[in-house]
Order: structure tokens, then sequence, then C-alpha cells
């Protein structure tokens, strides 16, 4: 169980870390300003949310493998209420919600999204 956490946690950490290097990079091409609207506050939080929620499930499996989904999607609706509870609310200030605020946070939310879910298909699967 540990492994199979931690082996989940450090992927998705070197993988978070390559969309971050991207991001940065496409902001600085694009001559903006790098760090910006929380992006690293926004891909930390993203990523501890995310390494939380498939740490519980691993755990939950055992007992709860029948709600597994519900669980995950429970995870979901917290990190969504992060967003407005936290960020949202910073992003605001102007009036206004602009396209570098919003991917400063939805790039590394559907990543580990993304993430989340395939090994979340892998663990019901029983092939982790």
């Amino acid at each position: 169980m540990i492994k199979t956490i931690l082996l989940f946690c450090v992927k998705l950490f070197l993988l978070v870390c390559l969309v971050f290097g991207i991001h940065l990079t496409i902001l600085h091409f694009l001559n903006f300003q790098l760090f910006d609207n929380q992006i690293v506050l926004a891909y930390v939080v993203n990523l501890l949310l995310a390494f939380l929620i498939f740490g519980s499930l691993v755990k939950l499996k055992a007992k709860f493998e029948h709600l597994l989904g519900f669980i995950f999607m429970i995870g979901s609706f917290i990190k969504f209420a992060v967003f407005f509870l936290f960020f949202y609310p910073i992003y605001k200030l102007d009036d206004s919600v602009n396209s570098l605020e919003a991917a400063s946070f939805l790039v590394p939310y559907f990543i580990c999204l993304i993430f989340e879910t395939y090994y979340l298909v892998k663990l019901m699967n029983n092939k982790i």
C-alpha cells in the first residue's frame, strides 16, 4: 500500500514539474510575468490535494471498494471548493478572471485529475 502511494506521488510530482516547466516556458515566450496569478501556489495545492486524495483512495480500497468512485468525486469537489474559497477571490480582485489566471489553476488541476483518474482505474481493476 505504501509503495503504491509513494510510486504515485513520485510519478505525479515528476509530471507536474515537467508541466510546470512547460507552462513557465510558454509564459516566458509570450512575454508574460512568470510567477503571477498564484501559479506556484496553484501547482503545489493541486499536487498536495492529489496526493491526499489518492492516498485516501488506496487506504479506503479494502473497506469501501464499491464507493471509490464517489470518494474520488468528493475529492474533486474539495479541489473546486479550494479554488472558489482561496483562488477565485484573489483572481476576481480586478472584477474579472482572465485566461492567464484561469490557466494558472486549471492546468495543474487537469493534469492531476487525469493522472488520478488513470491510477484510480488501475487501482479499481487491481492492476496496482
